[in-house]
């Protein structure tokens, strides 16, 4: 069972290095979803994308995001988000998509995965090639 604290190692040894590769890199992401965590109680899948600038300078952010709750022993200590994050140079095309999923919305994963699959917003930055993957997991 994958611990929280190695869930970011884990994750970047399955994708590999260098990869520009979005479908592979989703395929790999939704496999990774449904392994089980250590304590987590339920599944947290953020499928979110959009221009912004949180680095200073504008990108397009295409984020597959799996969040875990984080218990120590049996109290509440937090929440923790891995994001799976391919970065763009903003097109007039890429501008004009913005949007934030999660999979508690859906009655299933694979319900959930197949949504995201059929958004335009998940289906025109696959055609484009990232600039670069960044692969973090932070406290939120």
């Amino acid at each position: 069972m994958i611990a929280v604290n190695n869930a970011e190692s884990y994750l970047k040894n399955k994708i590999g290095e260098d990869t520009d590769d979005i479908k592979k890199v989703w395929e790999t992401f939704k496999a990774f979803c449904k392994e089980p965590v250590e304590g987590e109680e339920d599944k947290e899948i953020l499928f979110q994308c959009g221009v912004y600038d949180f680095t200073g300078e504008e990108l397009f952010h295409l984020d597959f995001v799996r969040q875990f709750t984080v218990y120590e022993e049996d109290e509440y200590s937090g929440m923790e988000q891995l994001h799976c994050e391919f970065l763009f140079k903003p097109t007039d095309e890429l501008r004009k998509l913005e949007i934030g999923e999660w999979s508690m919305e859906f009655d299933d994963i694979d319900d959930f995965f197949n949504h995201i699959e059929n958004l335009q917003e998940f289906k025109i930055p696959l055609k484009l090639k990232p600039i670069r993957l960044e692969i973090y997991q932070e406290e939120v």
